[in-house]
């Protein structure tokens, strides 16, 4: 059984990281926080395999603060390892602020310095990851990372400010933050080496993040899903959503009602097209027109109804019958004009996908009844 410390457990890092490991098998997991007493931490250091070191600050009221936590804890559990002659790897959280001249930076250098002089006297193994930026769910607003700062502050209408759109920022998603120090967990030792690449990284321009974030936000209005093909787009998306009230989950569609029933709109999206729905009423036929490039998928998820077919260049008549006792979806081809027909007793409901937006400048819709 393997047993794992984790300094600074509380923090954003560390409880996606627990989250992690508790899915690990034949693993224990100890914690230690900031406000724990010295005699948990050194209990702990004498009854662990591997320890994450991520306890750190680095927005401190007092720049003092930075040697006494990120320089100074680091110091503590060599030191304590040391005297124990306790064999403990160490996975360490730097950054990439280590590269330069600022108080917070210097403090993490100096952590990273400590910690590969205590591998060469010991031959311990030390993984030093730096970090840039972290975004992902549970991300402290106003201390973490620029990315939670504005995706709490946009999803709560708080106008945010930036000063230069074009700083270029390198992003990391918390997902892969926490695979690469889980691989790092099991990864066999490589003698002389310290620091470890992180599974992939991002960059983007401040300007163009507000942008992304923005039109996730005004998806509620648009429906137009932003394209989560992007695997930056797609990460952003879900950080987003974890910043909204849990009064704010839900958001009401509009419904156009009409004589036939109602219908409303759902999803678009400019690469996949869209998703709407239907109720009709009993009788009600929809349809008899054609499109020459849009195509569409019927699928009748309550009730049954005929959906019928004929090309536009001949009289035969093509008829499926539907119904929600064998959910199945029909492709409506082009150039075939079309009807669907509500023939259970009830309302019908059905759902609809079309491969593009529905642009009313360009509806690509020509009525001809089905029946010449």
């Amino acid at each position: 059984m393997l047993k794992v410390l984790i300094t600074g457990a509380n923090g954003f890092i560390g409880k996606n990281l627990i989250e992690r490991l508790h899915r690990e098998k034949d693993l224990i997991v100890k914690t230690y926080n900031s406000r724990d007493d010295l005699s948990l931490l050194y209990k702990h250091l004498s009854d662990s395999d591997i320890i994450y070191h991520l306890a750190g600050v680095n927005r401190p009221i007092d720049d003092a603060e930075f040697v006494r936590t990120n320089v100074g804890l680091t110091e503590e559990i060599v030191n304590y390892l040391k005297k124990i002659n306790k064999k403990a790897k160490i996975i360490f959280s730097s950054s990439i602020q280590a590269e330069y001249e600022n108080p917070y930076g210097v403090s993490k250098n100096t952590a990273e310095e400590i910690l590969k002089k205590y591998s060469v006297e010991t031959g311990i193994e030390v993984c030093i990851y730096r970090l840039p930026n972290v975004f992902g769910k549970w991300c402290k607003p106003n201390y973490n990372s620029v990315v939670a700062t504005f995706c709490h502050n946009i999803s709560h209408d708080i106008e945010i400010s930036i000063h230069d759109a074009n700083k270029n920022l390198e992003l990391i998603y918390i997902d892969d933050v926490v695979d690469s120090f889980i691989d790092c967990l099991y990864r066999e030792k490589k003698e002389g080496q310290y620091y470890y690449p992180l599974n992939q990284t991002f960059t983007i321009k401040l300007g163009e993040l507000v942008n992304k974030l923005y039109e996730i936000r005004d998806m509620r209005k648009t429906l137009i899903i932003p394209n989560l093909s992007d695997k930056l787009t797609k990460f952003l998306y879900t950080t987003y959503l974890s910043y909204l009230d849990h009064s704010n989950f839900s958001y009401e569609l509009p419904t156009y009602k009409d004589e036939r029933g109602s219908l409303f709109e759902l999803i678009k999206s400019h690469q996949m097209g869209q998703i709407f729905v239907s109720k009709s009423r009993k009788g009600v036929i929809r349809g008899n027109h054609y499109h020459n490039t849009k195509v569409e998928k019927f699928c009748v998820i309550k009730g049954e109804a005929d959906i019928k077919f004929r090309k536009i260049d001949c009289d035969e008549i093509i008829t499926y019958f539907v119904t929600d006792k064998k959910i199945e979806v029909v492709d409506i081809p082009p150039g075939y004009t079309h009807s669907i027909e509500n023939l259970s007793d009830d309302e019908m409901i059905v759902l609809f996908w079309a491969n593009e937006i529905f642009d009313s400048t360009k509806p690509d819709t020509f009525y001809l009844n089905v029946h010449p």
